[in-house]
């Protein structure tokens, strides 16, 4: 499989809203996730050669920066997925760069082993390491463009950050975007991940009224425990479509209408797709809360066909 491209933005003519057949829905979902990236941590570094028999060749696997690793664990387990032929994207998380030149290094030493994108996020420590506190800071010193990686991720918050001002995000956006037309670097945004399908297709509707026509990768849990899930998510911040459940766990019955599963989301996403028309929802982006194989095995399953959709949206049938 070839990269996951980063697509020019989609026109702004909008198509006439269609009622998906089954067979339809299912031929987009396949479609929508040939490009699917997923992610890893350097903690998964065992596990590398049973992911290579899951994932297709060329397949963009993100290199998560925990707490607990270094920025050399990434570079070293980014490097070796790309030797191993897939395309490696690493997190360059700014708050935990203890220096220009140590960025540089980092960036210098991917760019030798064949990465040609990163993705950039501004991360959660209370006090930087370094120099840098946002992506901002990291994309004014002109290393991402010295390096010669010219693309390049960064984050979006369909439902909002608890700890940033909503018009803030925006501007955030609106910078970085100026970045990319200044400088031929092309970036792409990653968003969060989100029980809430409408939510994401109404965010989405909403960037161009702020200007924005970056294309937009989507973050969706890859398959997860419910419990397991709802924990990641208080811990990333996830937003409205989980805060009211959450204030009472009574509220359980009120998750019916959300997306709790991969399977839900791509539904609720593609009929979103075909009703709203042009969107700037490209391909999703898996999150592993479930583990990297499972997710992987679950990846190609859904990439090969191997399901039929329950007339009731839920689930995937496996079917072979």
């Amino acid at each position: 499989m070839s990269a996951s491209p980063v697509v020019s933005p989609p026109s702004t003519g909008a198509a006439v809203a269609t009622q998906l057949s089954a067979a339809e829905l299912k031929r987009s979902i396949v479609q929508f996730v040939s490009a699917a990236s997923t992610e890893i941590s350097t903690h998964d570094e065992d596990h590398l050669p049973a992911l290579m028999q899951e994932l297709a060749v060329g397949t963009t696997v993100y290199v998560a920066h925990t707490p607990k690793a270094a920025l050399e664990d990434v570079v070293r387990v980014a490097l070796k997925l790309q030797s191993a032929g897939m395309h490696a994207s690493p997190h360059i998380v700014a708050r935990r760069i203890a220096s220009r030149e140590a960025l540089r290094a980092a960036l210098a030493q991917l760019r030798a082993g064949g990465v040609e994108q990163v993705l950039l996020v501004a991360g959660d420590l209370s006090a930087p390491a370094g120099r840098f506190a946002s992506t901002l800071d990291v994309l004014a010193t002109g290393c991402l463009e010295e390096s010669g990686i010219l693309r390049a991720g960064i984050a979006g918050h369909p439902e909002g950050n608890n700890s940033i001002d909503p018009a803030m995000l925006w501007q955030a956006l609106a910078h970085k975007q100026a970045y990319a037309q200044r400088t031929g670097v092309k970036l792409h945004i990653v968003t969060q991940f989100s029980f809430d399908p409408q939510a994401i297709c109404a965010w989405d509707r909403s960037l161009a009224t702020h200007g924005i026509c970056l294309p937009v990768h989507v973050g969706i849990a890859g398959p997860t425990p419910l419990p397991k899930l709802i924990k990641f998510a208080v811990q990333c911040g996830v937003g409205a479509s989980l805060r009211s459940v959450m204030k009472n766990m009574s509220m359980m019955s009120k998750m019916a209408h959300l997306a709790t599963s991969p399977d839900e989301m791509l539904v609720g996403l593609i009929r979103g797709r075909s009703a709203s028309g042009d969107m700037q929802l490209c391909q999703p982006h898996f999150f592993a809360f479930g583990g990297v194989l499972a997710t992987a095995q679950w990846l190609r399953m859904v990439r090969e066909g191997r399901f039929d959709l329950p007339p009731d949206g839920g689930k995937f049938v496996r079917t072979a």
